[in-house]
């Protein structure tokens, strides 16, 4: 697959998951989330719709986890543990995908990222998304 703005090769750390994934708005969907679970995985997250991913090999090595109301759907890779991609709760249609899985991708591209208030979940908060702050990488000169 040629690399384009909106379409990545991505994989799992060890490689055993490989897909492709067409990204809703690029990289410009960058974000993290303070609910409990995205605090303690600390991945910066792009989104992609749900027939935006395509598995080329390993799909069988997804694990999912889920937790709270249970809609939300995050998968990681049984092999190496390494978070991939989550169905979101706040719309089912969507899919969270870790940028750090995407080809050329590192979280520490993004300068600034933002952080959704995920403990006040906009199913939570009569649909109101809120930001909790900013994340902000400066490296070392």
């Amino acid at each position: 697959m040629s690399q384009s703005p909106q379409h990545y090769a991505a994989q799992c750390h060890c490689g055993a998951v490989k897909f492709e994934v067409t990204l809703s708005d690029g990289l410009n969907s960058a974000r993290r989330c303070t609910c409990s679970y995205c605090r303690m995985r600390g991945a910066v997250v792009v989104s992609a719709e749900a027939d935006g991913i395509r598995f080329l090999q390993g799909e069988e090595h997804l694990t999912s986890y889920r937790f709270n109301t249970g809609v939300a759907q995050h998968f990681f890779c049984s092999r190496c543990g390494i978070y991939t991609h989550h169905q979101r709760r706040s719309n089912p249609n969507q899919f969270g995908v870790n940028a750090a899985c995407l080809e050329g991708v590192s979280p520490f591209d993004f300068l600034t990222v933002p952080v959704h208030d995920g403990v006040n979940h906009p199913n939570d908060n009569n649909g109101r998304s809120l930001l909790a702050g900013t994340l902000i990488f400066k490296p070392a000169e």
